[in-house]
Protein backbone atom coordinates (compact mmCIF):
# COMPACT_ATOMS: atom_id res chain seq x y z
CA UNK A 1 0.00 0.00 0.00
CA UNK A 2 3.14 2.75 0.80
CA UNK A 3 4.77 1.50 -2.33
CA UNK A 4 1.57 2.56 -4.07
CA UNK A 5 1.18 5.79 -2.80
CA UNK A 6 5.15 6.47 -3.22
CA UNK A 7 4.27 6.02 -7.49
CA UNK A 8 1.32 7.87 -7.33
CA UNK A 9 3.44 11.08 -5.34
CA UNK A 10 6.10 10.58 -7.41
CA UNK A 11 3.83 10.76 -10.45
CA UNK A 12 2.23 13.36 -9.70
CA UNK A 13 4.82 15.32 -8.43
CA UNK A 14 6.47 14.44 -11.94
CA UNK A 15 3.61 16.27 -13.80
CA UNK A 16 2.35 18.73 -11.51
CA UNK A 17 4.49 21.45 -12.29
CA UNK A 18 3.90 21.20 -16.51
CA UNK A 19 0.12 20.65 -15.86
CA UNK A 20 -0.02 23.96 -13.83
CA UNK A 21 2.42 25.88 -16.50
CA UNK A 22 0.12 24.82 -19.47
CA UNK A 23 -3.35 25.20 -17.36
CA UNK A 24 -3.09 28.83 -16.36
CA UNK A 25 -2.43 30.34 -20.03
CA UNK A 26 -5.34 28.15 -21.54
CA UNK A 27 -7.46 29.23 -19.05
CA UNK A 28 -7.19 33.13 -19.72
CA UNK A 29 -7.37 32.39 -23.03
CA UNK A 30 -10.73 30.53 -22.30
CA UNK A 31 -11.47 33.48 -20.38
CA UNK A 32 -10.18 35.59 -23.54
CA UNK A 33 -7.88 37.40 -21.05
CA UNK A 34 -4.67 38.72 -22.78
CA UNK A 35 -2.28 36.12 -20.64
CA UNK A 36 1.51 37.52 -21.95
CA UNK A 37 0.30 41.54 -21.24
CA UNK A 38 -1.14 40.18 -17.82
CA UNK A 39 2.01 38.60 -16.57
CA UNK A 40 4.33 41.42 -17.53
CA UNK A 41 1.96 43.95 -16.35
CA UNK A 42 2.17 41.87 -12.87
CA UNK A 43 5.65 41.41 -13.15
CA UNK A 44 6.37 44.96 -13.12
CA UNK A 45 3.85 45.71 -10.11
CA UNK A 46 6.06 42.97 -8.10
CA UNK A 47 9.09 44.29 -9.30
CA UNK A 48 8.19 47.74 -7.88
CA UNK A 49 6.94 45.60 -4.16
CA UNK A 50 10.26 44.60 -4.07
CA UNK A 51 11.92 47.90 -4.31
CA UNK A 52 9.82 49.48 -2.12
CA UNK A 53 10.34 46.38 1.06
CA UNK A 54 14.06 46.65 0.22
CA UNK A 55 15.14 49.03 3.24
CA UNK A 56 12.93 46.79 5.73
CA UNK A 57 14.84 43.97 4.75
CA UNK A 58 18.08 45.83 5.55
CA UNK A 59 17.24 47.07 8.35
CA UNK A 60 15.67 43.63 10.04
CA UNK A 61 18.92 42.02 8.98
CA UNK A 62 21.58 44.55 10.66
CA UNK A 63 19.10 44.43 13.73
CA UNK A 64 19.28 40.97 13.73
CA UNK A 65 23.38 40.47 12.83
CA UNK A 66 23.50 43.46 15.54
CA UNK A 67 21.51 42.05 18.34
CA UNK A 68 23.47 38.32 17.57
CA UNK A 69 26.76 40.37 17.29
CA UNK A 70 26.86 42.24 20.39
CA UNK A 71 26.71 39.04 22.84
CA UNK A 72 22.96 39.97 23.32
CA UNK A 73 21.48 36.39 22.25
CA UNK A 74 24.35 34.98 24.47
CA UNK A 75 23.29 36.81 27.01
CA UNK A 76 19.68 36.28 27.29
CA UNK A 77 20.14 32.71 26.87
CA UNK A 78 22.22 32.48 30.17
CA UNK A 79 19.71 34.59 31.85
CA UNK A 80 17.08 32.49 30.47
CA UNK A 81 18.63 29.22 31.14
CA UNK A 82 17.38 28.31 34.83
CA UNK A 83 13.67 29.15 34.56
CA UNK A 84 13.26 27.28 31.04
CA UNK A 85 15.04 24.25 32.57
CA UNK A 86 12.56 24.54 34.82
CA UNK A 87 9.59 24.37 32.31
CA UNK A 88 11.90 21.95 30.21
CA UNK A 89 12.35 24.25 27.46
CA UNK A 90 16.08 23.61 26.15
CA UNK A 91 18.15 26.61 26.31
CA UNK A 92 19.73 25.30 22.85
CA UNK A 93 16.11 26.22 21.05
CA UNK A 94 15.61 29.81 22.47
CA UNK A 95 17.74 31.06 20.01
CA UNK A 96 15.21 29.95 17.52
CA UNK A 97 12.30 31.13 19.46
CA UNK A 98 13.94 34.53 19.65
CA UNK A 99 14.60 34.62 15.93
CA UNK A 100 11.96 33.39 14.74
CA UNK A 101 9.73 36.07 15.08
CA UNK A 102 11.88 38.36 13.00
CA UNK A 103 13.04 36.42 10.05
CA UNK A 104 12.51 33.17 8.09
CA UNK A 105 15.92 32.83 7.19
CA UNK A 106 17.59 33.49 10.01
CA UNK A 107 15.42 30.72 11.79
CA UNK A 108 16.18 28.40 9.03
CA UNK A 109 19.56 29.07 9.86
CA UNK A 110 19.60 28.26 13.16
CA UNK A 111 17.48 25.40 12.25
CA UNK A 112 20.47 23.96 10.14
CA UNK A 113 23.15 24.77 12.84
CA UNK A 114 20.79 22.37 15.40
CA UNK A 115 20.67 19.74 12.97
CA UNK A 116 24.41 19.89 12.09
CA UNK A 117 25.19 20.25 15.69
CA UNK A 118 22.74 17.68 17.35
CA UNK A 119 21.41 15.62 14.35
CA UNK A 120 18.38 15.28 12.78
CA UNK A 121 16.64 13.00 14.57
CA UNK A 122 17.58 15.04 18.13
CA UNK A 123 14.95 16.19 20.15
CA UNK A 124 16.05 19.87 19.94
CA UNK A 125 16.19 20.33 16.08
CA UNK A 126 12.72 18.55 16.05
CA UNK A 127 11.73 21.25 18.79
CA UNK A 128 13.54 24.08 16.63
CA UNK A 129 11.89 22.18 13.51
CA UNK A 130 8.26 22.35 15.04
CA UNK A 131 8.98 25.87 15.73
CA UNK A 132 10.10 26.81 12.64
CA UNK A 133 6.69 25.11 11.01
CA UNK A 134 4.16 26.61 13.73
CA UNK A 135 5.41 30.02 14.40
CA UNK A 136 5.59 33.06 11.66
CA UNK A 137 7.58 35.71 11.31
CA UNK A 138 5.50 38.62 12.86
CA UNK A 139 7.89 41.55 12.73
CA UNK A 140 9.35 40.45 9.21
CA UNK A 141 5.37 40.73 8.00
CA UNK A 142 4.71 43.69 10.06
CA UNK A 143 7.82 45.80 8.59
CA UNK A 144 7.81 44.56 5.28
CA UNK A 145 4.41 44.02 4.31
CA UNK A 146 2.71 46.54 6.10
CA UNK A 147 5.31 49.00 5.26
CA UNK A 148 5.03 48.05 1.30
CA UNK A 149 1.34 49.04 1.51
CA UNK A 150 2.07 52.38 4.16
CA UNK A 151 0.07 50.68 7.20
CA UNK A 152 1.45 52.94 9.76
CA UNK A 153 -1.37 51.29 12.89
CA UNK A 154 -0.83 48.14 12.92
CA UNK A 155 -3.24 48.18 16.08
CA UNK A 156 -3.83 44.44 17.17
CA UNK A 157 -1.49 42.73 14.58
CA UNK A 158 1.74 43.05 16.53
CA UNK A 159 0.06 41.39 19.88
CA UNK A 160 -1.92 38.97 18.46
CA UNK A 161 0.98 37.75 16.17
CA UNK A 162 3.37 37.67 19.09
CA UNK A 163 0.62 35.93 21.60
CA UNK A 164 0.17 33.47 18.71
CA UNK A 165 4.52 32.92 18.26
CA UNK A 166 4.58 32.28 21.93
CA UNK A 167 1.78 29.35 22.38
CA UNK A 168 3.15 27.82 19.16
CA UNK A 169 6.95 27.72 20.47
CA UNK A 170 5.90 26.70 23.81
CA UNK A 171 3.23 23.98 23.05
CA UNK A 172 6.27 23.16 20.15
CA UNK A 173 8.40 22.22 23.18
CA UNK A 174 5.36 20.34 24.99
CA UNK A 175 4.30 18.25 22.14
CA UNK A 176 7.54 17.05 20.69
CA UNK A 177 8.76 16.49 23.89
CA UNK A 178 5.03 14.73 24.52
CA UNK A 179 5.52 12.82 21.28
CA UNK A 180 9.36 12.17 21.15
CA UNK A 181 10.86 12.81 24.38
Amino acid sequence: MMEEIRIYQSYFSAVAIPLIVIAIPLYGMFKKVSVYESFVEGAKEGFKVGVMIIPYLVAIFVAINMFRACGAMDQMEQWLKTPLAFIGFPPEVLPMAIIRPLTGGGSAGIVADLAQEHGTNSLITQMAGTMFGSTETTFYILAVYFGAVNIKKTRHALPAGLIADVIAIFLSVYIVRMLLG
